[in-house]
């Protein structure tokens, strides 16, 4: 049967929106396919199978080319089927390379002086939410890879210098490069259109080999009774050479590559002889086809082109400038003798899914930002849409091993994750970063899927639902925090997201998901329950987290799990992000009563739990003690040992300002809708008066409108003149994750005859805690200023406009809160934008890429920023929860004036 050609006929405006409403209508599967692949499986946990949990070491990046994954797969700028099981990426050789390029090459964790970090440059450009057209670029160098030297150099460096990157080794000199673009369009949700641009931006012909390898995820290897799929090569069309596919799950599937290339088969099966020495190994191995194009080896591949693994093999010579086209199609049905699967459709195919693209986010981004905003904002939702990845991590057959292979080391059974064997992963996650985090982290997901919202808000909800299913969420109701630890505790943000989510939602289509927040809010009361149940230590509303994702922002390591001589220590911001879940929850429950009134005997529960939380914080144990000081004017931790009186840790991090996250405004008529709520309401203020001080109430001609917040006027203003101080917390771009104060006064504190100190740290870490990948001790971090903005607004939806304050503080001019919160979201974005001389803070010294037209609109939205300078740090490609940036200018724009007024003052 033939395929039907891709045709270019005039689809009206909102074929996207289209494609989204028939896949949650599960009428076209246009979301089977997409870029689902991993950039990075050796390292991961889950291909970890050594005795004592040393992931890095036990399956390295040298051994990634020849040796068979156990749970996933990972390439370049690849896809796959959202069960991974057909998989298609770039490969490459420049002629040089010891090895074929056929993943992203960066650092072990022990091997970076800042901890694990990728050392390539690669840029997700577009992609609209069903994958229906999507746009990626690879720069790959036209001399040697310098993998030794990028090792060698970072492992010489010490934790005071900055990273040695690949552009520092002077392989980009010269423009001797190329620009590796890819194109995916989808023709139907089973026909992929591929397009491979490669331009050569050397002064010169260079040669380039380019592979495009499509393969199956091996899952007949290890005992579980799966059939082995395979791949022939199949009789040539119009000139186009054929992989047929047979698969058991998908069936028949065929590749066409235009220009009928040769054809190159191996199998995805660990090449035994190369790792371990056998004598018996496979003849045809994973890296058949690396050693037949580097090293000539023409029995590496099999002569018979069948295998488990094939790739197209176009070798070309590109003279300066020139840019060379390829052409694939992945289709599902085959085209007839005769038939041309490169038609003149096909490019037409191509150029209407990137117009449809355009209209898409023509309604997403808002018409009067300028092109610079325009296309950072398209750039960061391209990233959060291209970090999708498959995730398969089955826990008790991880530690206990698989059938016919050797059995793990018995401490496996006792180590890390062993108390989460209910836990069973095989779904398409958004990730943090598909190389650096491979792996989805709880607390960084419910950001992303407040971005998310913004174009697919059904995959949001499904995100935040599926945290919360019984393959994730832990018996005890514990949700699980990342990889290399499930039962590590992530702030609870989930809550938070899903209010957001089902706001942001209503907002943009006219209608909320109720089903799903209810679907959340029930399983939440579980996670709630775990959070009082283990982690109010002393059963008095002061609760402890341990690191709660903010890492080495305190003085101890991991700060609760491991302190010395006996000590505790009661923590500001995990009692601050419970009393904030506490409002989340009560907000839900309210918005789930007006139709059902027996939730409002639950949204009472969490009022009263918010306000006892109140009290806690600032008198905790009625000993005179708590977590406000009153001397500084700020929250701190505070430590207890035994035979000690308590101490105040003063170090001014975000740990203080996190208290301003928990705040909520009751109206008039949200409380009228619920009597039952409001007369327990009033009875808990008219029969507790020493915990009404904590509720502010205002009368106004609707009715009395009640404020709930931890921080009081009073205490607020204080706060502020900390966080909205250039000296302390206020950045160019944005709130600093610790006082710059700590520069010249560093905290420290003596116990037994241990100092433990906190400095101002800016850029990267210089301390090893997390091995020293991550720094909250000064940079800047979009989740949590995107909450201070966000709760600046609420702040303000109460106080109004007769609240000022001075911003910044020294200045003399004073702003209302909600002028504070939209000045803070433009010195966010203009991390991203052009300023002066068109250069981008984000770019820092990096001069090729704030001024070669090449490289100064590719926008790398990196996991924290330089504190003073507003440099990306950390994961290059972190677009999920610096993602964001995306709702920050659909919501503040860039450059336009604040408007007092209500209806001018939409969050959502």
């Amino acid at each position: 049967m033939k395929a039907s050609s891709p045709t270019a006929t005039n689809v009206p405006r909102g074929a996207e929106q289209q494609r989204l409403d028939e896949t949650a209508q599960r009428t076209r599967h246009w979301n089977r396919w997409g870029p689902f692949l991993s950039e990075r499986q050796w390292g991961t946990v889950r291909e970890d199978y050594s005795a004592g949990g040393d992931a890095w070491n036990y399956f390295t990046h040298d051994q990634a080319r020849s040796r068979a994954y156990r749970w996933g797969e990972d390439g370049i700028a690849g896809i796959c089927d959202r069960h991974a099981l057909i998989c298609f990426a770039l490969a490459l050789w420049n002629g040089h390379d010891a090895i074929l390029k056929e993943r992203l090459f960066g650092l072990a964790g022990p091997e970076g002086n800042h901890g694990e970090d990728v050392k390539e440059y690669y840029f997700y450009l577009d992609s609209t939410p069903t994958h229906s057209y999507m746009r990626y670029l690879y720069k790959y160098p036209q001399a040697a890879f310098p993998y030794a030297r990028l090792v060698d150099e970072n492992r010489r460096r010490n934790r005071d210098e900055p990273e040695f990157e690949l552009i520092d080794t002077g392989v980009f000199d010269g423009d001797r490069y190329f620009d590796v673009e890819i194109e995916y369009a989808k023709a139907a949700p089973e026909d992929i259109l591929v397009r491979i641009h490669v331009a050569n931006r050397g002064p010169e012909t260079a040669e380039i080999h380019v592979l495009p390898t499509l393969w199956f995820r091996n899952t007949w290897s290890w005992g579980v009774g799966e059939r082995r799929p395979h791949a022939t090569r199949d009789d040539p069309v119009a000139g186009a050479a054929t992989i047929a596919v047979q698969h058991g799950y998908y069936g028949s599937r065929w590749l066409y590559a235009a220009g009928a290339p040769p054809l190159l088969f191996t199998n995805n099966e660990t090449n035994t002889r190369r790792l371990f020495g056998a004598t018996d190994g496979p003849t045809y191995a994973r890296d058949g086809i690396d050693d037949f194009v580097v090293n000539g080896v023409a029995a590496a591949v099999n002569p018979r082109q069948t295998g488990t693994r094939a790739a197209a093999h176009y070798r070309l010579a590109i003279a300066a400038g020139q840019t060379v086209t390829l052409r694939l199609r992945l289709t599902d049905t085959a085209i007839a003798p005769g038939g041309d699967p490169f038609a003149s459709a096909f490019d037409a195919t191509v150029a209407q899914r990137r117009q449809e693209a355009d209209e898409f986010y023509a309604g997403v981004i808002p018409a009067d930002l300028d092109a610079a905003g325009r296309a950072v904002m398209r750039q960061a939702l391209a990233g959060l849409l291209w970090s999708k990845q498959f995730y398969h991590y089955d826990v008790k057959r991880w530690l206990r091993g698989d059938v016919g292979m050797p059995e793990p080391p018995a401490p496996r059974l006792r180590g890390r994750n062993c108390e989460w064997e209910h836990l069973f992963n095989g779904d398409v996650i958004s990730m943090p970063d598909k190389w650096e985090y491979p792996w989805y982290a709880a607390w960084d997901l419910a950001f992303h899927c407040v971005a998310l919202a913004l174009v697919d808000p059904a995959f949001a909800k499904q995100q935040l639902i599926l945290m919360l299913r019984e393959w994730f969420m832990h018996p005890n109701g514990q949700i699980p925090a990342y990889e290399w630890a499930f039962g590590d505790v992530n702030p609870p943000v989930h809550a938070w997201a899903a209010w957001r989510v089902y706001k942001i939602e209503g907002r943009r289509r006219g209608r909320c998901d109720r089903n799903f927040l209810e679907r959340v809010f029930h399983k939440l009361l579980l996670n709630f329950t775990w959070w009082v149940n283990r982690k109010d230590a002393s059963g008095r509303n002061i609760f402890d987290g341990g690191f709660l994702g903010l890492d080495n922002i305190g003085v101890f390591d991991r700060r609760s799990d491991h302190l010395p001589s006996g000590a505790r220590l009661a923590q500001s911001d995990a009692t601050s992000w419970m009393g904030m879940y506490c409002l989340n929850m009560m907000a839900i429950a309210l918005e789930l009563a007006r139709e059902d009134k027996a939730y409002e005997d639950v949204a009472s529960k969490f009022f009263e739990h918010f306000v006892y939380i109140c009290r806690a914080m600032n008198d905790f144990g009625r000993d005179g003690i708590d977590l406000w000081d009153g001397r500084d004017g700020f929250y701190y931790d505070v430590l207890y040992m035994p035979g000690r009186a308590a101490t105040p840790m003063r170090v001014r991090s975000m740990v203080g300002l996190i208290p301003l996250f928990a705040v909520e405004t009751l109206e008039p008529g949200d409380v009228d809708s619920c009597p039952g709520f409001k007369r327990r309401l009033q009875w808990f203020i008219e029969n507790r008066p020493e915990l009404a001080d904590f509720i502010e109430i205002v009368s106004t001609e609707a009715g009395p409108r009640r404020f709930l917040s931890l921080v009081n006027r009073a205490r607020l203003r204080r706060v502020l003149r900390y966080m909205l101080d250039p000296n302390e917390f206020l950045s160019p771009h944005g709130i600093r994750s610790l006082s710059r104060v700590h520069r010249d006064h560093p905290y420290a504190i003596e116990i037994g005859n241990e100092r433990y100190e906190v400095h101002y740290e800016p850029a990267e870490s210089r301390t090893n805690i997390f091995g020293g990948n991550s720094n909250w001790r000064g940079p800047i971090w979009f989740p949590v200023n995107f909450l201070l903005i966000e709760s600046l607004q609420k702040f303000d939806h109460f106080l109004g406009d007769e609240f000022r304050v001075e911003h910044p503080v020294g200045s003399g001019k004073e702003l209302t809160l909600w002028e504070v919160a939209t000045d803070l979201s433009r010195r966010l974005t203009r991390i991203f934008l052009p300023g002066e001389g068109g250069r981008r803070p984000v770019f820092g010294g990096t001069e090729r890429f704030q001024t070669d037209p090449h490289w100064r609109d590719l926008i790398p939205f990196y996991e924290y920023f330089d504190g003073d300078t507003g440099a990306g740090l950390g994961a290059s490609h972190q677009t999920g929860w610096t993602a964001l940036v995306a709702k920050l200018l659909q919501q503040s724009g860039m450059e336009r004036p604040a408007v007092a007024g209500g209806h001018q003052r939409q969050r959502t």
